[in-house]
């Protein structure tokens, strides 16, 4: 058995980064990994610029309850005309500054009485012109191969005049779930059977992190019917998610029917409650990882395990998001023989701090527990916690993401 560490850092240094790639729209490029990094083609501004709507004047020229003729009012867009000795220029925000001019009046300080402007203050040459180049320089890097591109992203390209970007094509996954107990919802249940719960569980948590579901397969607890439903998904998918059979009962095939078409076990079990029962296996290079079949444990392996996993073959630079560490309510636990991950919601305490508040249900198999929850809070092997300690946090919002 790994400890979780190891598991996790074992399950992305392993897995194949991605080789495909697709030159998309800008349109259409949220939610997707550049494949190349992207580089700066103009400056930004890429003219000296108002901040905001004013005058254009020299500093030198101005003389308080002196009137400056107005030559002329240029908006965004237009090219002004030099700007001559002891005259003014109405501008806009985002109007180019005209030659000769050093100077911007915001439009409160100033007041245009019959074809002149009456300037009450000028703080500083200088002030409020936004100069060429001073945000983005031509040639500079923007955006490194690997990032994960989201609408301020895109804005960022879009203001370069980039048109399509080259991005990673997206993950294909497969997800199995198995036993025969299971039936699909909409179908009759019969007393034994239970609804199939995680098979569109993990395919919106597949979708919500921008890969796409290939294909789920149900398949029955004997080899025949798992043997062929992996075969399928490993054909048609770069990565696959199997629940369910993966433990050590008489009717968990998987192990054994991985081995038969060629996986190599990478490791089984992990030191982690819930989600003991998860392993890893290659086939022909493609990872296949092995949830619980409790919908609870395989909801916090997928957030803990395979996320980072998937963001690795997606080739985002940063497959780990961040962990902080909030005070625990209410909890006296520890000392246990793995870590442990508690499905808490965190809120703000009555001193308006945050605080992480777990649920009474924690068993592997609850569904009620994990749809109210807003993070797993870990409690590592063999410590001691009481009320108010710090723990590490996993966020969804960044986890699942």
């Amino acid at each position: 058995m790994l400890t979780f560490d190891d598991a996790q850092q074992r399950l992305v240094h392993d897995a194949p980064s991605p080789t495909r790639t697709e030159l998309i729209s800008i349109y259409g490029a949220a939610g997707r990994v550049l494949a190349e990094p992207i580089h700066a083609v103009l400056d930004l501004p890429a003219a000296d610029n108002s901040a905001m709507d004013g005058y254009a004047i020299r500093h030198a020229d101005f003389q308080a309850g002196q009137a400056l003729p107005v030559q002329e009012h240029c908006f965004a867009g237009e090219t002004p005309a030099p700007l001559a000795q002891g005259r003014a220029t109405r501008l806009f925000t985002g109007s180019m500054i005209p030659e000769g001019a050093d100077t911007v009046v915001m439009q409160e300080h100033a007041r245009e009485i019959d074809g002149g402007v009456e300037i009450d203050a000028v703080h500083c040459a200088g002030q409020h012109i936004r100069r060429r180049g001073e945000d983005i320089r031509e040639g500079q890097l923007l955006l490194p191969a690997g990032t994960f591109v989201q609408p301020a992203q895109i804005g960022l390209i879009a203001a370069q005049g980039i048109e399509q970007v080259r991005v990673f094509a997206k993950l294909e996954v497969g997800i199995l779930t198995s036993g025969d107990e299971l039936v699909e919802a909409g179908n009759v249940r019969a007393p034994q059977q239970v609804f199939n719960s995680n098979a569109p569980m993990l395919s919106a948590l597949v979708e919500g992190m921008n890969a796409r579901v290939s294909r789920v397969l149900l398949s029955r607890d004997n080899e025949f019917e798992l043997r062929c439903a992996f075969s399928q998904l490993l054909t048609q998918c770069d990565l696959v998610i199997s629940v369910g059979g993966a433990s050590v009962g008489e009717k968990d095939f998987i192990k054994p029917v991985l081995e038969s078409i060629g996986g190599s076990l990478a490791f089984c079990r992990v030191l982690m409650k819930p989600g003991k029962p998860v392993f890893a296996s290659y086939v022909a290079g493609k990872p296949v990882i092995c949830l619980p079949g409790n919908p609870g444990a395989a909801f916090s392996v997928f957030a803990l395990l395979v996320s980072p996993l998937i963001r690795h073959m997606q080739g985002r630079a940063n497959v780990f998001p961040p962990v902080s560490r909030i005070p625990l309510r209410g909890v006296t636990r520890g000392g246990g023989d793995r870590d442990e991950f508690l499905r808490v919601q965190c809120r703000p305490a009555d001193d308006g701090q945050a605080e992480l508040v777990p649920f009474a249900e924690q068993g592997a198999g609850s569904v009620s527990s994990m749809a109210c929850a807003s993070g797993l809070a870990r409690i590592p092997t063999g410590s001691q916690f009481c009320a108010g300690t710090s723990a590490a946090y996993y966020d969804f919002r960044h986890w699942l993401e």
